[in-house]
C-alpha cells in the first residue's frame, strides 16, 4: 500500500536492500523470508512481541537522492508480489519524469506530490462510507486475516497482548478476538505457535489463578485446555470473551448469527484502538443489564445514563445512585442496593423542566406524570444536554391514551367490579364443539361480551366462603389496606418507588385483589400491553381456524390444566385458556407450545384477563425464563445445573448423595418449569409465583435449596431414587397457606404421598422466610454470570447427545466405525456453521429447523459439499474434482431440494471408501447416469468431438491415445459447465422448496421406504450411451492422474476403454438387425469388418492428437479408434430413454468377456442373449450432425468385466484408504474459509 511519504533516518537498521535505482530502495525486513539467521531470529521475536509488525510491513520503498542523506518511505507490502508491483509502477511512471530534473529538492516535492495524489484518489475510491475503526485497529484486522487465512467477512473485534502457555513456558504473543473465532500467534526464536478457536467449540471459560498460572483465562474445547495469562486487562478480556461464546451458543441453539448494529450512534470524539464491534457489544451488554434490572420490553436501548439524586418523598432524602435514559423509558437506580427504583414511562410524562439550581439543590430537573405525580433529581452534570435528549425523545413518542393510565389500574382491578358478576354468571355456556365454541367465543371477545376480557377467572367461580367474614378474611383486608397504605406514600402503577417495603410486603403475600395488578407491574408486562393495544385481539383473529402442530398438543392439554379447580371444568375457562396459549404459539412459532405452560397460563388467567394473562405470558417466556419452554427446554437445564452447583456451595454434605440419587435432575425440571403449581398445593405455590414477579429466579433457587435444606436428614438416609422423591413429594404436598381465603383445592399428588403418620404442615410463609435468612445473598449478576457458564455446558452437551444420535441412527447401514463416524459429523456440522457466518447470501443452511428430527438440522448445499468432497474424497481429479464432486450430490440428494443431510453425505463418502471392488464401481458407474450427469456436461463433450473432427493436422505418432488427449482437453470446459449450471439450479430448486414446506408425516414415508426398499442388482443398473462413457473414461483419466502407478493405470484404462468400445460397436450391430429387413446385408458387412481399419473419421480423430500415453498397446489402439464413429454422448437436455431390455437381460458369462479380453472378438464370442439397445437421441444429433451414434451403449457387467482384466484397476479400487488422516487435514484447514493467497493479502492490503 502507498505510504504518505515518511522520514527514515536509518534505512538499512533492520532492513535488506534487494532492488535499488537512483531514486528508489525496495528493502527487505530481516526475520521475514528466507534465512536472516540470528539477527532475523531476534527481529522477527521484536515485531512479533512489541506488535511492530502491525505498523511495519515485510517489504518497503524509500525514496532518496543521491547527495542527500534523508530518506523517505513511500511504500509498503505485506508480500513480494505486493511491493513488487508498486517498484514497477515506479519504474515505469516515474523514473524518466524524474531524470528531467536538475534540482533534487524538486525531484523529493515531486515525488511527495504524487504518493499524495495516489493516496487521495485511492482513498476516495475505495474507503468505505461510515468507517469508524481506526487506522492501527484496520492494520490488526488485515494482519489478523494474513496470519490465519479468514475472509473479508470475519470482523476482528479487539485484540490483546498476551501469553499462552504450552507446557510450563510462556509464549508472548497477541490474542486476536473475532466475532466467530478465538485466534493466537506467537513467534519466538523461530519457534512459531498459531492457534484457531471456533467459539462454537468452547465448552468452558473460566478466569482463575493458580501457582501455575498467575490469573489466568482458561479456554476449554472438547480435545484441548487453553490457558492464557499476563493480560494488561483481564477482567475486559474475559467479558468480551464470554459475549462472544454466548453468541456462538445463541447461533446453535436457535440459529441467531451476528448481526451488527448499524443504527449505534458514532461517537463524537474517535476511540483509539476500540471498533465498531467492540462498542456494539459493549452496548448490547449495558442493554440486556438495563432491560433485565428494570424489566423493559426486548426492543428497548439504552442512551446514556449519569449519576444524580433524587428526592424520596416518602423518607424525605436525597437518594444518590444513576439515571439511566432510553428511547420510552427514564429509569433510576440508587447505588445502595435496594434503597429505591423507579421507572418513568415517557408516555406519562406530562413536563420536563429545569429548576433553579441552588448550594443545597445543585443542578436540578422536575419531572412531571400526567398523573399528578412530580420525581425531582438533582446534581445532574450535563442537565442542558440531558433536558434536550429526553426532549427528543418526547417529541418521537406517540400520542395515547395514557392520560388516562391512572384511571386504568383503578377500574381493571378495581375491588367494587363485583356488581358486574351476577349478569355475567347468568350467561350460557358455549356449545360443547370445539369451533363453534372457539367462533363463539371469539365473536364475543372482539365485542367485549366475554367474561375473561375483563375479569380473572377467580372472581367468577368464587364461591361464598366462610373464609371471607373469619379470621382469613380479616387478614385479607389487612394486606390491602397494607397495600393501599403503600400506594398513597410510595405512588401506584409503573411509577411506583420500588424499594425495600415493597419487597416486605411482596414476601407477606399479596392480597387476591391486586395479584394481577402487581404481577403485570413487576413482570412489566404492563408496558408491553399498553404500548400495543389490540395486538391480542389481532392474534387470537389470525389464529382461529389455523391447525397445527402447536394447537393440536394444546388441544390435547387443555383439559389436564388445573382440572381440579372449578374455573377450568367448564368451556368459559378452556376457551380462556385455549385462545391465550393459541395466540401465543402464533406470536412465537419458535416455541410455539411446551408441555407446563398450560399450567402457568391457567394460574394468571384465574387472577387476570385474557389479554393481561397473554402478556404475562410473553414476559416469562421471553424475558424472565429465557430458552425455558423450547424443545430442548434449555433454560431449565441451565437453571438446574446452577441448582447443582448452588447445592455444592451452600449445602456439600448433601451435594454428593444428590448426585449419586440422581434426584436434582428429576426435581429441578418439574419445580422451574411450574413454579411450583404443579408440585405444591394451589394457595401455596401461587405465593411463590407473587414473589418470583419481583424477584426473578432467584426466588426459586432459593426456595429451592431450602426445600433441600429442611430435608437434609431424610435425604442422606434414603437409599434410592424413588425414596428420595417419595420424601420430597410428601414435605411438598404439606406446605400450606393458612393465610387463603379460598377454598382448598385437593392437589393431585396428596393422596400418593399419604402415610400412615399425620403430615407435618410447613407454612409457606415461613418457607419463603427462611429461604431469605439461609440463602439472601444470591445476587442476580452472579446468577447471570452462573447462567453463562452452564449454557455452555448445557448447549454443548446437548449437540453432544444429537452426535451420538445421528451416530447411532446410521452406524448399521455405514462402513465407518463409530468413531470415525463422530469426526465426520463435527467436520460436517463445521462446515454448515461456518456457511452460517460466512455464506452471505447462499440460502440452504443459514436456518436450522430445531423441530426438525437430529439428522435434518445440519445440512450442506453443493458449495459446501464441494468443498468437503475435494477434502475428503480419496478420488481426487484435480481440476475434474468439482465436476464429480457435483455429479455426488446430484445422485446423493434424492429429494431434490438442493441439501443433503449428514446420513446422505456418509452414505455417499462410504460408497468410495468401503464396499468391494463391484460396489465402488457401481458407485462411479451411477455417477455418469441422470441425476448424477447432467446436460450440459455431455454437450460439451459433443462440441469436443466436433472440433476434434473438424480439424486433422498432418502428423500423428503411431502410438497415440486419442481418448487420453480429448479428456485432458475437456475437463476445465466441463468444471465450467458443471459450475454454472449448479449455480442456476440450484437456486431454482430452493425456491421451490420454499414453497412446499416439508413436514413429519414426509420422514415417516421415508422411513417406511428404507424399510421396504430391497437391495439394488447390478442388472437392474441402466445401460450408458457413448456420451456418458466418454465422461466415464474422463473421470477415471484424471483420477489417476496423481497415482504412483499413473503410467500403468493410464495403459489399463486405454485397454478397457478400447474394448468396451469394440463391445459397444458389435453390440450395435446386434441391436439394429431386426430393426430393419432392408439394413441387414449392410449390417453384416459392417460386422465383418469389425476387426479392420475404423472409419475415415476415426483417422482424422487419431490424426489430431498429441501422443500422451507412449505405452499404450498398438492393438488396442487400433481397437480404440473406432471412437471416432460417435465421439458424442447426450445427457439430460435430450429426450433420452434408457430402456433395460427385460426381455434379453445381459448374462454374458465370465469366458465371453475373458475372450473378449484377449482381443480376438468375433461374433460369435458373444452370447445369443446379449443385446445392447440403443436410444433415440434425435435432437441432439439434430444439433451436432453425425457425430453421436445413438445405437452405441454398454452395460454396467460389461464394464465390470471389462475393469478386472486389468489388475492395476482392480488394486487401485480394491486399496484401503483411512479416512481418519483426511479428517485431520480437514480439520487443520476447516476454520481457514478462504486460505489467502499472496495476491489476495496484497489486494486487500492495498485497499
Amino acid at each position: 500500500m502507498w505510504l504518505s511519504p515518511e522520514e527514515v533516518l536509518l534505512a538499512g537498521a533492520l532492513w535488506v536492500t534487494e532492488r535499488a535505482n537512483p531514486f528508489f530502495l525496495l528493502q527487505r525486513r530481516r526475520g521475514h523470508g528466507k534465512g536472516g539467521g540470528l539477527t532475523g531470529l531476534l527481529v522477527g521475536t521484536l515485531d512479533v512481541v512489541l506488535d511492530s509488525s502491525a505498523r511495519v510491513a515485510p517489504y518497503r520503498i524509500l525514496h532518496q537522492t543521491l547527495d542527500s542523506q534523508i530518506y523517505w518511505a513511500v511504500a509498503c507490502g505485506s508480500s513480494r508480489k505486493e511491493i513488487t508491483k508498486h517498484w514497477e509502477w515506479l519504474e515505469n511512471n516515474l523514473l524518466q519524469t524524474l531524470s528531467i530534473f536538475d534540482n533534487e529538492e524538486d525531484i523529493t516535492t515531486f515525488v511527495k506530490g504524487k504518493i499524495h495524489g495516489i493516496i487521495a484518489e485511492e482513498n476516495k475510491n475505495q474507503q468505505p462510507q461510515g468507517e469508524e475503526d481506526p487506522g492501527k485497529f484496520k492494520e490488526a484486522e488485515l494482519k489478523m486475516r494474513k496470519q490465519f487465512g479468514m475472509p473479508e467477512v470475519e470482523k476482528l473485534v479487539n485484540y490483546y497482548s498476551c501469553s499462552y502457555w504450552k507446557g510450563r513456558v510462556p509464549r508472548q504473543g497477541w490474542l486476536y478476538l473475532t466475532v466467530n473465532h478465538l485466534c493466537f500467534y506467537s513467534f519466538l526464536l523461530g519457534k512459531e505457535v498459531t492457534l484457531v478457536v471456533q467459539w462454537v467449540d468452547v465448552t468452558q471459560l473460566e478466569k482463575n489463578a493458580t501457582l501455575l498460572f498467575p490469573e489466568c483465562i482458561k479456554v476449554s474445547t472438547r480435545d484441548s485446555e487453553l490457558y492464557f495469562s499476563m493480560f494488561l486487562n483481564i477482567n475486559e478480556t474475559f467479558k468480551l470473551m464470554e459475549q462472544l461464546a454466548n453468541i456462538a451458543m445463541r447461533q446453535l441453539l436457535d440459529n441467531e448469527g451476528f448481526l451488527e448494529d448499524k443504527s449505534l450512534p458514532k461517537p463524537s470524539k474517535p476511540l483509539k484502538n476500540i471498533s465498531a464491534l467492540k462498542r456494539d457489544l459493549d452496548a448490547r451488554a449495558k442493554n440486556d443489564w438495563y432491560r433485565a434490572t428494570f424489566r423493559l420490553p426486548k426492543d428497548e436501548r439504552l442512551d446514556g445514563h449519569t449519576d444524580c439524586t433524587l428526592w424520596t418523598p416518602f423518607n424525605k432524602m436525597h437518594i444518590p445512585g444513576q439515571m439511566f435514559v432510553s428511547n420510552n423509558y427514564i429509569c433510576f437506580a440508587s447505588k445502595a442496593e435496594e434503597a429505591c427504583h423507579l421507572i418513568i414511562p415517557l408516555r406519562e410524562v406530562a413536563i420536563v423542566e429545569k429548576a433553579d439550581s441552588s448550594s443545597v439543590l445543585p443542578r436540578p430537573l422536575s419531572i412531571s406524570t400526567k398523573n399528578k405525580m412530580t420525581f425531582l433529581f438533582a446534581n445532574l452534570k450535563d442537565r442542558d444536554f440531558l433536558v434536550q435528549r429526553i426532549s427528543d425523545f418526547l417529541q418521537k413518542t406517540p400520542l395515547k391514551k395514557s392520560g388516562d393510565s391512572g384511571r386504568k389500574w383503578k377500574e381493571n382491578f378495581s375491588v367494587t367490579g363485583c356488581e358486574e358478576f351476577p349478569e355475567l354468571s347468568s350467561s350460557s355456556p358455549p356449545a360443547v364443539s370445539p369451533t363453534s365454541a372457539l367462533n363463539k367465543q371469539l365473536a364475543s371477545f372482539c365485542t367485549g361480551e366475554v367474561p375473561t376480557a375483563s375479569q380473572g377467572l377467580l372472581k367468577l367461580f368464587r364461591k361464598n366462603s366462610e373464609e371471607l367474614l373469619g379470621p382469613k378474611g380479616a387478614k385479607e383486608k389487612m394486606k390491602e389496606e397494607s397495600w393501599n397504605i403503600h400506594f398513597f406514600e410510595y405512588g401506584r402503577g409503573m411509577c411506583m418507588y420500588r424499594t425495600a417495603k415493597t419487597r416486605e410486603l411482596v414476601l407477606k403475600g399479596i392480597p387476591e385483589n391486586l395479584r394481577g395488578e402487581l404481577w403485570l407491574l413487576f413482570s412489566g408486562a404492563w408496558n408491553e400491553m399498553v404500548t400495543l393495544p389490540g395486538y391480542y385481539a389481532e392474534l387470537v383473529e389470525k389464529s382461529m381456524g389455523k391447525y397445527n402442530l402447536a394447537t393440536e398438543e394444546i388441544e390435547r392439554d387443555l383439559h389436564r390444566s388445573m382440572p381440579e379447580h372449578p374455573a377450568f371444568q367448564n368451556e368459559l375457562g378452556i376457551a380462556a385458556l385455549r385462545r391465550v396459549l393459541t395466540a401465543y404459539a402464533f406470536r412465537n412459532p419458535t416455541i410455539g407450545y411446551c408441555q407446563a405452560m398450560n399450567i402457568v397460563t391457567s394460574v394468571l388467567l384465574l387472577y387476570c384477563n385474557e389479554e393481561e394473562a397473554f402478556w404475562l405470558l410473553v414476559a416469562l417466556c421471553e424475558r424472565m425464563l429465557p430458552d425455558y419452554y423450547n424443545t430442548r427446554v434449555v433454560g431449565a437445564l441451565v437453571d438446574q445445573g446452577i441448582f447443582e452447583e448452588l447445592t455444592r456451595d451452600y449445602l456439600p454434605q448433601l451435594s454428593e448423595k444428590m448426585q449419586d440419587l440422581g434426584v436434582i435432575s428429576t426435581i429441578s425440571l418439574s419445580w422451574f418449569l411450574t413454579l411450583f403449581l404443579s408440585v405444591m398445593p394451589f394457595e401455596s405455590a401461587v405465593v411463590i409465583v407473587d414473589c418470583f414477579f419481583y424477584e426473578g429466579i432467584k426466588l426459586i433457587l432459593q426456595v429451592s435449596l431450602a426445600i433441600l435444606d429442611a430435608n437434609m436428614e431424610k435425604l442422606l438416609n434414603c437409599c434410592d431414587e424413588g425414596e428420595a422423591m417419595t420424601a420430597l413429594g410428601r414435605y411438598l404436598d404439606n406446605v400450606v397457606n393458612r393465610q387463603s381465603i379460598s377454598p382448598p383445592i385437593p392437589h393431585p399428588h396428596a393422596l400418593l404421598t399419604s402415610g400412615d403418620e399425620p403430615p407435618l404442615e410447613i407454612d409457606i410463609f415461613e418457607l419463603i422466610k427462611a429461604s431469605y435468612e439461609k440463602f439472601s445473598n444470591l445476587r442476580a449478576d452472579d446468577i447471570e454470570q452462573m447462567r453463562f457458564k452452564q449454557r455452555l455446558k448445557v448447549i454443548q452437551s446437548l449437540e453432544d447427545t444429537a452426535k451420538r444420535s445421528v451416530v447411532r441412527a446410521i452406524s448399521g447401514d455405514i462402513g465407518f466405525s463409530m468413531e470415525e463416524l463422530e469426526e465426520l459429523y463435527m467436520v460436517f456440522k463445521a462446515r454448515h456453521l461456518m456457511n452460517c457466518y460466512w455464506g452471505g447470501s447462499r440460502t440452504a443452511t443459514a436456518h436450522r429447523d430445531q423441530s426438525l428430527p437430529y439428522l435434518e438440522q445440519y445440512r450442506i448445499d453443493l458449495e459446501q459439499f464441494r468443498e468437503l468432497f475435494a477434502s475428503l474424497t480419496p478420488w481426487s481429479c484435480g481440476l475434474h474434482t468439482p465436476v464429480l464432486a457435483g455429479r455426488m450430490f446430484r445422485l446423493l440428494d434424492e429429494n431434490r431440494d438442493s441439501l443433503i443431510n449428514f446420513k446422505e453425505f456418509v452414505t455417499g463418502m462410504s460408497g468410495m471408501y468401503h464396499g468391494d471392488l463391484t460396489e465402488k464401481l457401481k458407485l462411479l458407474y451411477k455417477l455418469h447416469l441422470p441425476p448424477a450427469l447432467i446436460s450440459e456436461e455431455a454437450e460439451s463433450a459433443l462440441e469436443a468431438t466436433s472440433y476434434f473432427t473438424e480439424n486433422t493436422p498432418t502428423e500423428v505418432s503411431p502410438f497415440v491415445s486419442e481418448l487420453d488427449f480429448f479428456l485432458h482437453c475437456e475437463s476445465q470446459e466441463a468444471a465450467t459447465q458443471e459450475d454454472r449450471e449448479g449455480r442456476s439450479g440450484d437456486s431454482k430448486e430452493k425456491e421451490e422448496k420454499g414453497t412446499s414446506p416439508q413436514d413429519y408425516r414426509y420422514y415417516l414415508r421415508m422411513l417406511a421406504k428404507e424399510k421396504n426398499s430391497k437391495k439394488e442388482n447390478i442388472k437392474d443398473l441402466p445401460k450408458i450411451n457413448q456420451e456418458q462413457f466418454i465422461e466415464l473414461c474422463k473421470t477415471l483419466y484424471n483420477m489417476f492422474s496423481e497415482d504412483p502407478v499413473e503410467q500403468e493405470l493410464y495403459h489399463a484404462i486405454a485397454t478397457v476403454a478400447s474394448l468396451l468400445l469394440r463391445i459397444g460397436e458389435v453390440g450395435k450391430k446386434f441391436s439394429n438387425r431386426p430393426m430393419k429387413k432392408a439394413e441387414d446385408d449392410k449390417a453384416n458387412n459392417t460386422q465383418d469388418a469389425v476387426s479392420e481399419e475404423a472409419s475415415p473419421m476415426s483417422e482424422h480423430s487419431q490424426n489430431s492428437t498429441v501422443e500422451q500415453q507412449p505405452q499404450v498397446d498398438p492393438e488396442a489402439q487400433q481397437e480404440k479408434q473406432t471412437l471416432g464413429d460417435g465421439d458424442g454422448g447426450e445427457g439430460l437436455g435430450s429426450p433420452i430413454q434408457l430402456l433395460s431390455d427385460d426381455e434379453t437381460k445381459d448374462d454374458m458369462s465370465m469366458s465371453s468377456y475373458s475372450m473378449v479380453s484377449t482381443g480376438s472378438l468375433q461374433c460369435e464370442d458373444i452370447a445369443d442373449d446379449t443385446v445392447l439397445v440403443g436410444c433415440e437421441a434425435s435432437s441432439s444429433a439434430a444439433r451436432y450432425g453425425s457425430t453421436i451414434d445413438t445405437d452405441w451403449s454398454i452395460s454396467f457387467e460389461q464394464v465390470l468385466a471389462s475393469m478386472l482384466t486389468e489388475i492395476a484397476l482392480v488394486n487401485y479400487f480394491e486399496k484401503k484408504v483411512d479416512i481418519g488422516l483426511k479428517i485431520k487435514e480437514q480439520k487443520k484447514v476447516e476454520r481457514q474459509f478462504s486460505s489467502s493467497s499472496d495476491y489476495e493479502l496484497s489486494s486487500s492490503l492495498s485497499g
